[in-house]
């Protein structure tokens, strides 16, 4: 690890760090940032029952199906990442996503784990797992 990757955590591909640029760029809307946190051929995974279930590929393809679309149909939609647990490229984060559903005006407040493989500083593994039926429920008139 170089002496930038040390002091400064921008500049760091340990896996942790990695992730954690991904939710500050996510949580700031700057999708140029986030991509650059994907691998090339990432595959994100969002979970059966989420309105964006499936699993997308591409930084492209995961902003555009995934974070445009949550910006489109949720405002404020922010994934508070609270507790990491690292264990070699593999990273577990304990979060909560907050957001009101444009549609029904209603708030939607629920905890979240993620999972992430992190290789050569680039995230190339997502998935999710989230209460589908509480978000369901903030997204149903």
């Amino acid at each position: 690890m170089g002496l930038n990757e040390q002091t400064d955590p921008h500049a760091s591909v340990a896996p942790r760090d990695v992730v954690r640029r991904q939710y500050l760029a996510s949580a700031a809307g700057d999708l140029d940032a986030l991509r650059a946190t994907l691998a090339p051929d990432v595959e994100w995974t969002e979970m059966a029952g989420f309105p964006l279930a499936g699993t997308y590929r591409t930084p492209e393809g995961v902003t555009s199906n995934v974070m445009e679309i949550l910006g489109r149909d949720w405002e404020g939609w922010t994934a508070h990442d609270d507790t990491y647990v690292v264990d070699g490229e593999n990273v577990v984060v304990l979060a909560r996503y907050t957001a009101t559903h444009r549609g029904t005006s209603k708030r939607l407040n629920v905890r979240v784990a993620h999972a992430f493989t992190v290789r050569g500083g680039l995230i190339v593994r997502f998935e999710q797992f989230v209460d589908t039926a509480k978000v369901a429920e903030a997204a149903t008139a």
